[in-house]
């Protein structure tokens, strides 16, 4: 029985002290030195730079080293991206709402609440080109953008209209296959929202292979089997669903309503973004109660007055404390909190 209950609480204290590290280098005198962070919900988001995305900031040391360590995130794979930019503060304001920053680097990769991920210069001093991590999934999206930079070279090599039509029918096949052998839904997404977008000169491969390849019901199944939560499944769900019923529409089968359509794709988007925010708001909501837990309880209280932009005196004032006893608690604050400023802190807090 004794023997039970040590086990026991040996594999509580292992999954109480889980958590994940990803660090990495970049070179100071080329890039601003603060490194952001994302998690990826919609995977029609996962190339640019969402500021709804970033979970968490760090700033490189002389060296250029960074690391993320914590333990806030899913204990599922989920898809994340860390990038740099070479923007201003306030240019990173006005980039990161938009969704795009000139002058960037990016890495997508698949991660978990336990895994390590190191990212070495790798050669010529290049960042975000090799990736270490004890998750054998990490690199797929890397080993993705390798395809997919072999079919431009393809593309290139002759640059005539029949050798475009040869090439779309050939590697729309080749991707599409290379998801599968990968063994990763959420991988797979990555190829399928490349093959899926309308922009693409591939969009009407994928609008006739959906007429009749299975493939696609497949990739819900596994989607269903290994992320029956996540939100990737939910909105892949959704955009089949749509792109079937403007397919069917279409082919004369039953009268084709825009205003009906446009009204589905409308609702199926809203639901989507429903769920995708209310996941960002319990993540959120998780990752303030984790760090409030690393503060004593008088802490805490400081650290109210301190989000409400009260000084050293107001707080003192507010708690029948000297201001030395507030300027001890708030110094205690940025030590556990990894924090240099208030600025700092309320970051951490206010989004």
């Amino acid at each position: 029985m004794r023997l039970k209950i040590l086990i026991t609480f040996l594999m509580f204290s292992a999954l109480c002290q889980a958590q994940y590290s990803f660090s990495g280098y970049i070179t100071p005198d080329e890039w601003q030195n603060t490194v952001y962070l994302s998690v990826v919900e919609d995977y029609r988001k996962m190339s640019g730079v969402y500021a709804e995305q970033i979970i968490a900031k760090t700033t490189a040391d002389e060296t250029g080293f960074f690391e993320f360590k914590d333990n806030m995130l899913e204990t599922e794979n989920r898809i994340y991206r860390i990038h740099i930019d070479k923007c201003s503060e306030v240019q990173q304001e006005l980039n990161h709402f938009n969704g795009h920053c000139n002058d960037s680097e990016e890495l997508l990769f698949i991660a978990k609440n336990t895994d390590t991920l190191k990212l070495p210069f790798s050669f010529g001093n290049q960042v975000f080109c090799t990736i270490e991590s004890s998750n054998p999934k990490a690199n797929a999206f890397v080993k993705i953008d390798s395809l997919k930079n072999d079919m431009r070279f393809a593309y290139g090599e002759f640059r005539s209209a029949a050798n475009r039509k040869l090439n779309n029918k050939k590697w729309f096949k080749t991707l599409q296959y290379f998801g599968e052998e990968l063994n990763e839904p959420i991988a797979e997404l990555y190829i399928y929202s490349y093959l899926s977008d309308r922009s693409s000169d591939l969009h009407n491969y994928y609008v006739q292979d959906l007429k009749n390849n299975t493939y696609y019901d497949d990739l819900k199944a596994r989607l269903k089997n290994y992320y029956p939560n996540a939100p990737y499944t939910q909105q892949y769900t959704n955009e089949l669903e749509a792109d079937r019923y403007m397919l069917t529409a279409a082919s004369g089968n039953t009268a084709f309503n825009w205003s009906i359509y446009l009204y589905i794709i409308l609702a199926l988007s809203l639901l989507t973004n429903a769920v995708l925010f209310y996941r960002s708001w319990q993540a959120k909501q998780t990752k303030t109660e984790t760090l409030k837990a690393k503060l004593s309880k008088q802490e805490q209280v400081v650290l109210e007055h301190l989000l409400e932009n009260k000084t050293n005196k107001d707080i003192a004032e507010s708690l029948f404390l000297s201001v030395s006893t507030v300027k001890s608690h708030t110094n205690n604050i940025y030590k556990k909190l990894n924090a240099q400023s208030r600025d700092e802190v309320k970051s951490l807090f206010i989004k």
